[in-house]
Parts: structure tokens; C-alpha cells; sequence
């Protein structure tokens, strides 16, 4: 973890701040547009939250957070009681949204969605693509940077304030796409799902905060062997290799529990893991909060 102060707490559209994080040790970790961070708050939670400032800012991270008016109690502290001062650990960023090279690009982002779009946007202008922004909220008041973007990037921003002006035609941007264009997309669930029935898989990138509904064989007990310590640790059917890992004493890092942010990652020596992330874990590795196992032992890197 890193150590930060808060040095800014700025409202940015209805229920939305954004924090300016500053390192109280020097430089923070690089990072590429796309990337986000845990904030370990005073409450004890844990939360994830995109990165969107500026990646060649060293001194300081951005991030922003809406208050969820159903907020487990993490958006709630941030809105109501965190205050500049306040002393934050900060993880080392970590990116399961990357952006790729191409010579244009589309993105789409719906309220809260824009924040890892924002430092994608600027890269790619800066790249020299071919670079439109398709940005929807309630209202132009309710989007956060709406007139940021619009005054750094112009025309290439377009907003759609779907109280006035309905939803943009996902359909019709579509068709208008050259074969060369990379679509990249951040927002709530409708939006993702209207993304991934207009845009063609193989140029559609998205990024989820909640897991998908998907369906599995029923749970079954299971054996973890950690390689380094030796010791066994059994995970029974109605428990998560996470929480077994936990009460065994092995400290795993854990934010979203969820399968969507990575920060339970943990290396698989043998044995046959049944993934069950919304990342898409690389060879060898597993999130544990929610990955089980196929085979009856896995043998893990702890």
C-alpha cells in the first residue's frame, strides 16, 4: 500500500467528488489509462475506484465517487465525513481495462462510467487517433467532467442528456464504425448491454462494476495446498477459497469480493481452477473471492 493525503475534496456533478490523492512518500506508482486503485477508508471498507487524472502526474492520484444513495458504506463515508487532511493508503494500481493501440477509437461512457474514459480520452488524442466520445447522463449537471471534456476535446465529445434527449442509438453508431475502430465502453448495466448487442465482439472492450449473473455446477468441497508454508486449507462448499485462506491466517488482499477488480489474485502451481471472475484471470493465476476448483486439491503460490 501506499501512503497518501487527501489534499482536495471537489465536487464535480450532482453527488459526485472527486478526491486529489498526494503522496506522502514521494512518488506514486506509475500507471496507464484504464487503471484503478483500492482506497482502504477510515470506516474499515475497502473500495475500488478508477483512476482519472493525469498518468504523468507522479505527485498525485484522481479519482471520483458517486454517492449511491444505496451505498454499502463506502461512497456514504467518502460524501459525508472524509475531509482533506485525512491520512489514505492507496494500492499499487492494477489495470484489467488496458487500451489498445488502434488508429481511431469509440468511447462510451454512461455517468459514473466516464472516470477510467477520462485519461483513455487524452491518450488517445494524444496518440494521434481518430477519437470520438460518446458520454450519456440524466443530465449535463449529473455527468461528472462533462465540461472539461467539452472544453479540452470540443467537438470530438458529444453529450447525451437522456432526460431531454433520449439514449444515443448504439445501432446506428455501429454502423458508422470503419473496420479500424476500437470501441471501449463504461457505465451501468443497460448500457453495457444495448454495447454488447450493437458493437461486434472482437472491437467492443468493457469494463463492469458489478459481477454478471452466471450459472454453475453446484459447489464442492475442495483442498487448497500452499506450496511455501505447507499446510493444507480446506474449502468447504458453502465457503470461498478467500475466506478459507483468511480464518487459515494467509492475509490475501481483498476489495470487491465480486470478481471484478483483481486485488484477490493468486498464483496456481497445479491443480485445475474453475474461474468464475468477470476479468478473465491469466494462465496460472486465479481470483480467489469467487474462483473454486475442478479437480479435488489446488496447489497455490502461498
Amino acid at each position: 500500500m501506499q501512503r497518501t493525503v487527501l489534499e482536495q475534496v471537489e465536487p464535480v456533478a450532482e453527488d459526485v467528488v472527486a478526491l486529489v490523492l498526494r503522496g506522502a512518500d514521494g512518488p506514486l506508482a506509475p500507471w496507464e489509462p484504464g487503471a484503478h486503485v483500492d482506497l482502504a477508508l477510515p470506516n474499515w471498507l475497502t473500495r475500488q475506484y478508477s483512476l482519472c487524472g493525469d498518468p504523468a502526474d507522479r505527485d498525485s492520484y484522481r479519482v471520483a465517487v458517486r454517492h449511491d444513495r444505496l451505498s454499502r458504506g463506502g461512497s456514504e463515508y467518502v460524501h459525508l465525513f472524509l475531509r482533506t487532511g485525512r491520512a489514505l493508503e492507496v494500492s499499487l494500481p492494477r489495470n484489467n481495462f488496458p487500451l489498445a493501440p488502434a488508429p481511431e477509437y469509440l468511447f462510451i461512457a454512461g455517468g459514473i462510467g466516464i472516470t477510467p474514459i477520462v485519461p483513455m480520452l487524452a491518450a488517445a488524442v494524444g496518440a494521434g487517433a481518430s477519437v470520438t466520445l460518446v458520454y450519456a447522463g440524466r443530465s449535463v449537471a449529473a455527468m461528472p467532467f462533462a465540461e472539461e471534456l467539452r472544453a479540452v476535446h470540443g467537438d470530438r465529445v458529444r453529450l447525451f442528456a437522456t432526460e431531454e434527449h433520449g439514449r444515443p442509438d448504439f445501432a446506428e453508431l455501429a454502423a458508422e464504425l470503419s473496420p479500424r475502430t476500437l470501441v471501449y465502453c463504461c457505465g451501468p448495466e443497460s448500457m453495457l448491454d444495448a454495447a454488447e448487442a450493437a458493437f461486434a465482439e472482437q472491437r467492443l472492450r468493457i469494463e463492469r462494476f458489478r459481477p454478471v449473473a452466471k450459472q454453475f455446477a453446484p459447489n464442492e468441497p475442495f483442498e487448497v495446498q500452499c506450496a511455501r508454508s505447507g499446510r493444507s486449507v480446506q474449502v468447504d462448499a458453502g465457503d470461498t477459497v478467500l475466506n478459507a485462506l483468511h480464518h487459515a491466517g494467509f492475509p490475501v488482499p481483498a476489495g470487491c469480493r465480486e470478481g471484478v477488480c483483481g486485488s484477490c489474485e493468486i498464483t496456481v502451481l497445479d491443480g485445475e481452477p474453475e474461474h468464475r471472475d468477470d476479468i478473465g484471470a491469466p494462465p496460472g493465476r486465479m481470483y480467489c473471492c469467487v474462483s473454486r476448483a475442478l479437480s479435488p486439491r489446488l496447489v497455490v503460490d502461498l
